[in-house]
């Protein structure tokens, strides 16, 4: 491959190239750089620059994270930080080698071939875990969170090449305590996914999840779209009429025909449960996704973690090598603007703005507005002792024996005591003295001796600088949590 496109600094984040992009967001690799060479790639969600200024829009990214924040499963992508600087917003996810279930199933109707039964229950039962632990996810004070994903779509679940399901994107959860509320009429999620109540406007709850669940597994069975027509009025009253098939009817010249066992496998096993799913009545489907998922893995065996990797890595291989090369090129560092070999010194020198990191389990999101920077206390007043403190002692531990030399201030590094530079030329009548050089010492000896009306001319002499290193530019490191430690051999 050619060179990665360009970094971009976000605090302890390097923002590379775009994975995908949607109508709200794009998805780029990232990094995760720390101290002592520590590196990680994560997935970074950039919200589009023309959302960053609409409150609603913000809102639902932050809600996004902090409600993934607040459960674990295997089967969610994690949301790991959320960063903002300059005016825009920044997911920091895990990174997942795989592919989408909506870019799966459509390699595989151009193959035409069709999505492997067990393949599909597998896929299936991990979505609905996923689902399960967001639905039972409850606040820090242990009060039901009542979420309900209302956007599951092939879209939203990822593949990934180690055989794991994966849902991904909160973003339009209806749950308690959320920074954005929908508005009186406004529909949130893909119309072909939505359960007649979603499209009545009617109370969300988890059978919705289910009904969606249940639209995407009859189309990995059947192969098609389930609700296909002409216009969006046409797909609403197909919804609400509720008129499906069971996915064993379902015909496409497309793809080849099922083998007897195959068939039979779906009309006893596969058929009911997807019809249950897809009742038009809440109170009749899977009243839980776990309820679901039992249900699957008891009418059949659903594919393991290695079989569906190998489904994704037979389907998907050239995109996920490409990606791979990329990752690879990035962590090579093969950009003309990729971090420095001291990844923490090369945030630190380009880095135009300081980027601040929000906590994603805490309400305050709520105070974005303006997406501003801040800084912390405790931070500001290690810096104060390392900036003002040790100079001031070393000038005082120096004041205590005048004429003892650099061996004598008791505090001072031993490379100093080992310089002896030749002292500045003395002034000329009628000329200014010297500007001491700026140091650590010198920076002390200057407010003292300007409070008492004199400048010591021998003091330069007595007390020279330590040349300063060529590590000194910057002056300073970043640890892993983004605070600035300064190096003690260039003050």
């Amino acid at each position: 491959m050619g060179s990665v496109p360009a970094v971009r600094i976000l605090g302890r984040y390097a923002l590379h190239g775009a994975i995908a992009s949607g109508g709200m967001a794009t998805v780029h690799f990232g990094r995760l750089l720390g101290a002592v060479g520590f590196a990680r790639t994560v997935a970074i969600k950039r919200l589009h620059p023309h959302f960053a200024s609409d409150p609603d829009f913000v809102s639902m990214f932050v809600d996004e994270a902090r409600l993934a924040s607040r459960f674990r499963s295997p089967h969610v992508v994690p949301t790991l930080d959320v960063v903002t600087t300059e005016g825009e917003l920044f997911l920091v996810m895990e990174y997942i080698p795989g592919e989408s279930l909506a870019r799966l199933m459509r390699l595989a109707s151009e193959s035409r071939e069709r999505v492997p039964v067990a393949v599909a229950a597998g896929v299936m039962a991990g979505v609905l875990r996923g689902l399960d632990a967001a639905h039972e996810a409850r606040s820090e004070r242990g009060e039901p969170l009542g979420i309900v994903h209302r956007d599951v779509s092939p879209q939203n679940v990822i593949v990934g090449s180690d055989g794991l399901a994966r849902v991904l994107d909160f973003g339009v959860a209806k749950a308690s305590g959320r920074l954005q509320t929908t508005r009186d009429g406004q529909i949130k999620g893909k119309l072909g996914y939505m359960g007649p109540e979603q499209l009545r406007a009617d109370t969300v709850t988890r059978a919705t999840d289910v009904y969606a669940a249940s639209v995407v597994l009859w189309e990995l069975l059947a192969g098609e779209r389930l609700f296909k027509a002409d216009n969006e009025a046409a797909v609403v009253t197909r919804i609400l009429q509720g008129v499906v098939v069971p996915p064993s009817r379902a015909s496409s010249e497309r793809l080849p025909a099922r083998d007897p066992e195959t068939q039979r496998l779906l009309e006893e096993g596969l058929d009911p449960i997807v019809m249950r799913g897809l009742d038009r009545d809440p109170t009749r489907r899977f009243q839980t996704t776990r309820e679901m998922a039992t249900a699957l893995e008891q009418h059949v065996a659903p594919a393991g973690a290695a079989q569906i990797g190998e489904w994704v890595e037979r389907l998907a291989g050239p995109a996920l090598s490409e990606r791979a090369a990329q990752m690879a090129a990035i962590e090579r560092g093969d950009a003309g603007e990729a971090p420095a070999p001291n990844a923490t010194a090369a945030m630190a020198a380009t880095q135009p703005t300081q980027a601040s990191s929000i906590s994603v389990a805490t309400p305050a999101a709520r105070e974005l507005g303006p997406l501003r920077a801040g800084r912390t206390l405790a931070v500001s007043a290690v810096l104060a002792t390392v900036i003002i403190g040790l100079p001031v002692a070393a000038y005082l531990g120096a004041r205590r024996s005048p004429g003892s030399g650099p061996a004598a201030a008791g505090g001072a590094p031993a490379a100093e005591s080992s310089v002896s530079p030749a002292p500045p030329p003395p002034p000329t009548a009628g000329s200014a003295a010297p500007a001491p050089e700026v140091s650590s010492t010198s920076v002390a000896r200057s407010s003292t001796e300007t409070s008492g009306g004199r400048a010591d001319a021998a003091a330069p002499s007595r007390h020279a600088r330590t040349p300063r290193p060529s590590d000194c530019n910057p002056p300073f490191t970043w640890d892993v949590q983004g605070n600035k430690h300064y190096k003690a051999n260039c003050l």
